[in-house]
């Protein structure tokens, strides 16, 4: 009976090797990421074993078994996860660093993948490679495993010599098979994180496992045939593999086969070609420590991308090398220390998960109501941290945005120009960015007669009352507001500015339309209207923090940003053919030439996220508006 794998080991290896090439994104592996497959294949294997092998032997034991997990995963987790909090505590801001508290708590007791796939989009989205975590979901997904299957494969195990095992086994891999191919089509994130839609990769090594000794043997050259096809489909996935393809589902089958199929043939023959190039002493050597590596890898990485810093070819490879180094000595003096101890599974929990728990719960505490910068950052970089943090106009301009629904605001503190007295002869209407709008519209309110009333509120564009009922279902408060700004708007003609997220509404067709219906409602009740075109949107929320991360230029390429455009341009020219009275603004033109869109002006910070200007930001491109192209506001007023 075998008990040591070399080319298991070598497998860890390469799966590992696989991962890094592509988060460090070495040239043409496109497809890297499948070592976390090739994991999960390894990891249904050796567990299934360590488990069968116990309870033929009648020394299994529940508590025996988690109590050997915790310490074989938890100490090195803390480890790195400890060392990650001390190198991020200088960078990351407002809700980046809770965040991490966050997916620290979810990630110390097995769930980070329940975390991401709440949090985000998808795992290839930009803002998630700076999440210094983001790597543990796959840990989360085999501790989950090993959560569930002990106690099905204690159920089980006395009837797993029928015939009819291997059928019902069959049964149960073809429905994860199925149910992963469906999410991969109609909810990616589900796919992708979540342990049903890979519960059929663990299973094909799990099966392996269970009724690899059963089949016939095969000749020394079908071995060789079908470890040498194992490792093409491996490698071959890892080359051309691309993170918009369908996956995991069919495209996840590849990999995981592969795996299957070289551990397969290694309980036949140890000899083969693949086993020995496996089995060679750098490859075993990596293979032991994968596990340390794979944590290690991973958050010096996300801090480069939080920083924006390029990841050049030396940096790649000193990167390599400290991981290499740092899980080298974690093997040794960490995993090695503890996974031997003889402690109990309460004395596992208690050491290593509840007081860790209990620490990383009252940091967590006191990053969501005190941090205080003051301890992680210098003065100077305050400074631009207030700029951009401090002065989101939604706050400044608090209650005309954040009022209920069907009430506004109508007084002297939701004004906006230089006349405060008598009735508004103006509005601002839209969602929060025609409320980053707001100090940009002021500059040019500045110099003329309009008085224009702020009545704005989150994801609220206007659109006609009888539209509103239909775009925003049961959302009481949208409809209210649109109901409401259709009331005070029927009495009498105004000038009338109009701002939203306008490319993301328009990502629904319908929103084409109800805009259109918005203008021409408008215009029946003689009102002028004034289109204020979006800000640029930024590839991510770290643009916004450019100063505070060092970058040499903080401009964005202007091919980039009009990409974003489409459907908001497409709007725009139906809008101008059918109604060309309608003027429109373009905060765009202030800070945008052939080539980049500037995100910062004179050393200040122009944004507070990705696609919010902060308010002084605003004004500052109001200014230079002003200066650049005149008001346009006289021109027709």
């Amino acid at each position: 009976m075998q008990t040591f794998r070399a080319d298991i080991e070598g497998l860890r290896a390469l799966a590992v090797i696989l991962v890094i090439l592509y988060h460090y994104q070495f040239p043409g592996v496109s497809g890297g990421f499948i070592g976390v497959d090739v994991f999960f294949v390894i990891s249904g294997f050796v567990i299934t074993q360590l488990l069968t092998r116990s309870m033929a032997a009648g020394t299994f034991s529940f508590s025996g078994f988690y109590a050997r997990r915790i310490r074989r995963l938890v100490p090195v987790f803390l480890l790195v996860s400890s060392a990650t909090f001390v190198m991020i505590s200088p960078f990351y801001l407002d809700e980046d660093y809770y965040t991490f508290a966050k997916s620290w708590l979810a990630s110390l007791v097995g769930l980070s993948n329940l975390y991401y796939f709440d949090e985000l989009n998808q795992y290839f989205a930009p803002e998630a490679q700076s999440l210094s975590l983001l790597h543990t979901w796959s840990l989360a997904v085999e501790e989950q495993f090993c959560l569930v299957w002990p106690a099905l494969l204690a159920l089980i195990f006395p009837s797993l010599a029928a015939k009819r095992a291997g059928w019902i086994f069959a049964a149960l891999w073809s429905a994860s098979f199925v149910l992963s191919v469906y999410l991969a089509s109609t909810n990616v994130s589900a796919a992708y994180y979540l342990l049903p839609a890979r519960a059929f990769e663990l299973l094909l090594g799990t099966g392996v496992a269970l009724f690899g000794d059963r089949l016939p043997a095969l000749s020394r050259r079908t071995a060789e045939a079908l470890t040498l096809a194992g490792l093409a489909l491996i490698l071959l996935t890892a080359l051309f593999l691309r993170s918009d393809d369908h996956f995991p589902g069919y495209n996840a089958l590849w990999p995981t086969v592969g795996a299957a199929l070289i551990i397969l043939m290694g309980m036949q023959y140890q000899t083969t070609l693949v086993a020995r190039a496996l089995s060679v002493r750098v490859m075993v050597f990596l293979g032991g420590i994968s596990y340390s590596l794979y944590l290690w890898h991973w958050p010096p990485l996300a801090l480069l991308h939080y920083q924006l810093i390029e990841l050049t070819w030396p940096l790649r490879l000193l990167m390599i090398t400290g991981a290499v180094l740092l899980a080298w000595l974690s093997n040794r003096f960490v995993e090695n220390r503890f996974r031997y101890r003889p402690w109990s599974l309460r004395k596992s929990f208690s050491l290593l998960i509840l007081l860790p728990l209990l620490v990383i719960w009252a940091i967590q505490s006191t990053i969501r109501i005190a941090d205080d910068l003051s301890f992680r950052i210098s003065e100077e970089r305050r400074e631009l941290y207030r700029i951009i943090a401090q002065n989101n106009a939604g706050d400044l301009y608090g209650p005309c945005f954040k009022a209920n629904g069907a009430e506004f605001d109508q007084s002297d503190d939701c004004r906006i120009g230089a006349l405060k007295e008598g009735m508004p002869n103006a509005m601002l209407i839209g969602d929060s960015h025609a409320t980053a709008l707001a100090g940009f519209l002021d500059e040019m309110l500045q110099q003329t007669s309009l008085s224009a009333l702020l009545v704005t509120a989150a994801s609220t564009p206007f659109i006609t009352p009888e539209d509103a009922r239909v775009a925003f279902g049961d959302d009481e408060d949208k409809i209210a507001r649109d109901v409401a700004l259709g009331e005070y708007l029927s009495k009498w003609p105004m000038t009338v500015f109009l701002g939203a997220w306008w490319n993301s509404y328009l990502e629904d067709p319908e929103f084409h339309q109800y805009f259109l219906n918005a203008i021409e409602w408008l215009l029946q009740r003689q009102h002028r209207i004034v289109m204020l075109e979006d800000a640029p949107a930024l590839p991510s929320n770290s643009y916004a923090y450019c100063l505070l991360k060092n970058m040499g230029d903080c401009s964005v390429a202007v091919d980039q940003i009009n990409e974003g455009l489409q459907n908001f341009n497409e709007f725009k020219q139906a809008v101008q053919r059918r109604y060309p009275q309608v003027q429109w603004i373009n905060p765009r033109a202030a800070i945008c030439d052939l080539e980049r869109c500037q995100t910062v002006l004179d050393g200040l910070p122009l944004y507070r996220d990705e696609s919010h200007l902060n308010d002084l930001g605003s004004r500052a491109i109001g200014r230079l508006f002003l200066e650049r192209f005149g008001n346009p506001l006289l021109l027709r007023q």
